[in-house]
């Protein structure tokens, strides 16, 4: 799901309560390189925002296991990811606890986490609307679409490891050369 996939879907999302919760949490998740579970974990108190957008806490990670906790910046640009959070907020009247949740039918917002395995449904609900095919996305999508949608614009490896709190230069390699697999390439000047 990379930037431009993203914004073919955000526009695809009704103007709903769900609609609300869906967006904020497709932009926040694409925003913070965020894993499905750190998504689903994520409390109000975890978000402080600032002038440029927001300071996040992952309180504990799949890399952080002893839950020492890591701060990620959420950078507000074009995508309004801030505005989408807030009103996704007001409209849910939620002020403390989890920061996305089921809703009962009726519109009635739950007190508890959505489940991990929610977040990928909602990214394969808007896909597969958006005309993308479902069965090739997944919560780590937005993650992954983070990061490739970061290297194609040529940010260092260094940046997109602060947000996606990868460890390995390696690991993150791997999404860079996909996105780079044509740039400055061999045989351009000959081919």
């Amino acid at each position: 799901a990379t930037a431009e996939k993203m914004i073919e879907m955000l526009r695809l999302i009704p103007n709903t309560l769900q609609g609300k919760r869906d967006k904020a949490l497709l932009l926040l998740g694409f925003a913070g390189a965020f894993r499905r579970s750190e998504l689903a974990a994520l409390k109000v108190d975890d978000l402080s925002e600032g002038e440029l957008g927001f300071r996040v806490l992952i309180r504990k990670s799949k890399t952080d296991q002893e839950g020492q906790g890591h701060e990620i910046a959420i950078y507000n640009g074009k995508l309004k990811v801030v505005e989408a959070v807030k009103d996704w907020l007001e409209a849910a009247h939620i002020q403390e606890g989890y920061l996305f949740r089921p809703l009962k039918k009726g519109g009635r917002v739950l007190d508890q986490a959505l489940a991990a395995e929610s977040v990928a449904d909602i990214v394969k609900k808007y896909t597969e609307l958006a005309g993308f095919m479902a069965e090739e996305y997944a919560g780590h999508s937005l993650r992954s679409g983070f990061i490739t949608s970061a290297a194609e614009r040529g940010a260092s490896l260094f940046k997109m490891m602060e947000v996606s709190r990868h460890k390995s230069v390696d690991t993150l390699k791997g999404y860079v050369r996909r996105a780079e697999l044509f740039k400055d390439h061999a045989g351009t000047g000959f081919l």
